[in-house]
């Protein structure tokens, strides 16, 4: 006769049709913070609002974009895309072309006229903005969302700052950049230009501002000392681009030097052979894999016939040449002269070593502590004088457009709290979705769209735009390569292979839970998540 089957109970348990008691380890959602977002200087909700881009809801996409960042049509043409070098999905075939995205949404802003939300009620509080660069412009239209009066005084005749007088209208065309600029000034904040702060204590007196915050760009080109006699025309890259804005374009000749290995450097030299340079050639001191312009932009100048001489440096400049000398690079892989000369022909010799701050402005404000050229801020992105904030080129930091237009948003909601008596509350950020967290399985291969490109000779004798947006087609494409790292899609994963039936649907939106009483805590749905939004957590035994 078979013996009965028995089951040996650990004391204090009992037996019940449940299974929560026998696991040493739980399942739980949460929500990981994407590498892109972690990425973005601007602290853009990208994967937010890709969200609703791959649903084909362009603009409740570009509304979640705009909440950060209100120059999207800009920034899908000049950021860098930290974002797309943090995107997983380069770990499986290549990255999300977010910055492409980002671009085809702020054009449809522009070609549909969407406009942004209205301002919150007046707070009856005044702000001064000190420069309409990308920071000023960031800033102001923050601070009108929040209801705070705007005014923003620019010493120059038109808005934009480096992003106009600093990137070529091959790289950012100006109707683009206008009508973005406009839409913040919709808002109802004021734009004075040709007015130059000259002291800003003074200035918020006058204009019985509460607050200020300075964006002054680095618009001061940096110069070396060339020996030259009856020399070769030597101008700052700064003031070659600037006068590109004007009627009269620059003069700079036939052979062209560039002396420098920034992105700077780069557009000056690809500006010289649109003006009808038959040389442009860039003299910079290391190797390329040293420069720091972006490599993609290197490339492209090569394409345009953009000559480089690597490790050389300019001795001296004659009439009508150069003298420069090669270096060679030591053990430790600095450059080091070695004692050979070469002679090039030059018309002129453009310097693009980098731009300074004018800080005039700051002379006789006490508790600002001014040090290598910028502005010292505390966390809160206010100088040690009280009410007055700074971002962009004037402090310490990455000066793209990305970061200038970061510190804006930063600096606008401290001011905000600062206006109001409070402290502005940073929640803390979630851990990070890494690569080993997806399960990718899910995924099919595929690559990234490539975005178009002008003809090579329509580059190299015109303005017009080098790079081409994406279509409705491609951009929904794009959107969902998307893998919605470290947050849930809904995709029903857990929930149809759970062999419990322990997870419950909450309906469209709402997500899951789980009813532990029936879990096991196998661990088959975090292993099965492919945006890992779920793990498993040790009970408390």
């Amino acid at each position: 006769m078979q013996k009965p089957f028995a089951i040996t109970l650990k004391p204090g348990t009992s037996l019940t049709n449940h299974t929560g008691t026998w696991r040493t380890a739980r399942p739980v959602y949460l929500d990981r913070l994407p590498p892109c977002n972690n990425a973005c200087p601007a602290g853009e909700n990208i994967q937010g609002w890709l969200f609703h881009a791959e649903s084909g809801e362009y603009e409740k996409a570009w509304r979640v974009l705009v909440e950060n960042n209100p120059l999207p049509a800009v920034m899908g043409r000049v950021c860098y895309h930290p974002c797309e070098g943090a995107c997983n999905r380069g770990q499986l075939d290549s990255s999300v072309g977010i910055n492409s995205v980002e671009r085809f949404l702020g054009d449809e802003a522009i070609k549909r006229g969407w406009k942004f939300a209205a301002p919150a009620a007046s707070s009856g509080k005044k702000v001064l903005v000190v420069g309409a660069g990308p920071s000023g412009l960031s800033a102001a239209y923050h601070l009108a969302r929040l209801g705070h009066k705007v005014e923003i005084q620019e010493a120059g005749p038109l808005a934009g700052g480096m992003m106009r007088f600093g990137i070529p209208k091959y790289r950012l065309p100006r109707e683009v950049l206008d009508a973005e600029v406009q839409r913040i000034l919709d808002l109802g904040v004021t734009l004075k230009f040709g007015t130059k702060v000259a002291n800003i204590e003074q200035s918020m007196k006058d204009g019985g501002f509460d607050a200020a915050f300075l964006a002054v760009g680095a618009h001061i080109g940096k110069r070396t000392f060339i020996p030259a006699g009856d020399a070769t025309k030597i101008v700052d890259a700064v003031s070659v681009l600037r006068s590109m804005e004007g009627e009269d374009k620059p003069m700079l000749g036939r052979r062209v030097v560039v002396y420098g290995g920034g992105n700077t450097a780069i557009d000056v030299a690809r500006t010289a052979k649109r003006l009808g340079a038959s040389e442009a050639i860039i003299v910079y001191r290391r190797t390329r894999d040293k420069m720091p312009a972006h490599d993609f932009e290197v490339e492209e100048a090569l394409q345009e016939g953009v000559m480089v001489k690597w490790l050389s440096t300019i001795k001296q400049a004659g009439e009508g040449n150069i003298t420069i000398e090669k270096m060679a690079l030591d053990e430790k892989g600095y450059p080091q002269p070695t004692g050979e000369f070469e002679t090039l022909e030059a018309d002129s010799v453009v310097l693009a070593l980098g731009q300074d701050v004018d800080l005039s402005l700051l002379e006789g404000v006490s508790g600002l502590e001014i040090k290598d050229g910028t502005v010292q801020v505390s966390p809160n992105m206010m100088t040690g004088h009280p009410g007055i904030f700074a971002g962009g080129d004037m402090v310490p930091s990455e000066r793209t457009v990305t970061v200038a237009v970061g510190h804006g948003k930063k600096a606008a909601r401290n001011i905000d709290a600062w206006l109001r008596g409070a402290t502005q509350e940073v929640p803390p950020k979630h851990e990070l979705a890494e690569f080993d967290k997806l399960n990718t399985w899910y995924y099919s291969d595929a690559d990234k769209t490539v975005r178009p490109m002008l003809d090579i000779i329509r580059r190299q004798t015109s303005f017009d735009e080098v790079q081409g947006g994406l279509n409705e087609s491609t951009a929904l494409f794009e959107a969902r390569r998307c893998l919605s790292c470290g947050n849930c899609f809904e995709c029903d994963n857990c929930y149809g292979v759970c062999p419990d039936n322990a997870v419950i649907k909450l309906g469209p939106g709402k997500r899951f839970e789980f009813k532990y009483d029936y879990c096991k805590g196998c661990g088959l749905c975090v292993a099965e998540c492919p945006c890992g939004a779920i793990k498993m957590v040790a009970e408390d035994i």
